[in-house]
């Protein structure tokens, strides 16, 4: 039979987290302590009672401990992880971050930019290339078809001019 610990629904203990994301066991209680990140399997619930952390918590927990890396500070950290989570429901697995300098981490979403330390503002719209490629060619071909070529060389002839 499988250990307690092994077995994927049980989740993470602390110290397994702890060595997964890289963060002292202090931080981590800290975090839980503040509502960063409570763990969604178990939570404390006073002396002996163990904190169980689910998958979707340590990738979180990792996103977190990355920002931080990148020189963000932890209220940053904080704005960019609660924007994901809440404005825009993004699934942090399948977010694109895009960390520039400690002013500003844009979130991909659908097709724009935004800006989750400053919750949500800031949207940038992204052209994706290669629907603009295939307009272009489109276009090329449209005009190179022969019958194309015959209807824009009418449409495009100087108008002749009318004798009085």
């Amino acid at each position: 039979m499988a250990d307690q610990e092994t077995v994927p629904d049980a989740g993470f203990r602390g110290p397994q987290v702890c060595s997964i994301v890289g963060i002292t066991y202090r931080q981590l209680d800290y975090w839980a302590r503040t509502g960063l990140l409570v763990p969604s399997i178990t939570a404390a619930k006073g002396s002996g009672t163990q904190r169980r952390y689910s998958y979707r918590d340590v990738l979180e927990l990792k996103v977190i401990k990355q920002l931080l890396d990148a020189g963000l500070s932890l209220v940053s950290a904080r704005k960019a992880v609660e924007c994901l989570r809440q404005d825009l429901g993004e699934d942090i697995a399948s977010a694109n971050l895009v960390i520039n300098g400690t002013g500003s981490v844009l979130a991909s979403s659908g097709e724009e930019l935004i800006d989750v330390l400053r919750g949500g503002q800031g949207v940038l719209s992204l052209v994706p290339m290669a629907g603009v490629v295939s307009e272009l060619e489109a276009a090329i071909t449209e005009l190179r078809r022969p019958d194309a070529q015959s209807s824009t060389s009418a449409d495009s002839a100087p108008p002749t001019a009318v004798a009085n």
